[in-house]
């Protein structure tokens, strides 16, 4: 069970800490990949992202950053920002406070950034606390749905063609979501570029 949009409500009655959007008038989109790198559809995910002028950051998981350095290399190359999200994708509700706190450090060794994305979006008041001293909290206010697996390109097309300006919106840089990302992203970037739209990384928050 999933939420593609995140209510207004949820967002102002977690931690403030925590950031959902970038509130802007401008047709700015804020695209995110989590998850990366890894062989191929990185490649594939930057080639589509290239064809269209967008720019996006990648919250990389730091075991994947640790055995694919030429992939964060080239995400950086092509003008992208990357950000943590724990060294292999810890759930912040199932993990003690001290062992969470000490993979994301661990994950800090291979990704350079002040940005940090819990895995599923799980994170708890003590875990805030501690990250948020070094990191921006990076959340989302529209989720694609590309893992889930019971969901048709159609559908995933449906959820993120509701992005508005100042969303912050999430992709998958992971086999799971291959057959989706690859489908949906380009027919996403080219309605919303059509429409005047651009895609950016979260640079306004560096």
């Amino acid at each position: 069970m999933y939420l593609v949009k995140t209510p207004v409500l949820i967002s102002k009655l977690m931690s403030k800490s925590l950031i959902w959007n970038i509130p802007t008038s401008e047709k700015k989109i804020y695209l995110s990949f989590d998850d990366g790198p890894i062989p191929y559809l990185t490649m594939e995910i930057l080639k589509i992202l290239a064809d269209y002028q967008a720019k996006a950051t990648f919250f990389c998981v730091g075991e994947n950053a640790k055995n694919y350095p030429e992939l964060m290399d080239r995400i950086k190359d092509d003008g992208h920002l990357i950000g943590n999200h724990s060294y292999n994708h810890l759930s912040g509700w199932k993990t003690p406070v001290s062992n969470y706190i000490e993979n994301v450090t661990k994950a800090s060794n291979y990704i350079d950034s002040n940005l940090f994305r819990p895995p599923y979006g799980q994170i708890n008041y003590q875990q805030i606390k501690h990250l948020k001293a070094k990191y921006k909290i990076i959340m989302w206010n529209i989720l694609s749905g590309d893992f889930d697996k019971q969901l048709s390109n159609e559908q995933c097309l449906f959820n993120v063609l509701q992005s508005k300006p100042g969303d912050i919106v999430v992709f998958h840089d992971n086999e799971k979501s291959r057959e989706k990302v690859l489908n949906v992203l380009p027919q996403y970037l080219a309605h919303f570029t059509d429409l005047g739209y651009e895609f950016c990384s979260l640079t306004p928050l560096l």
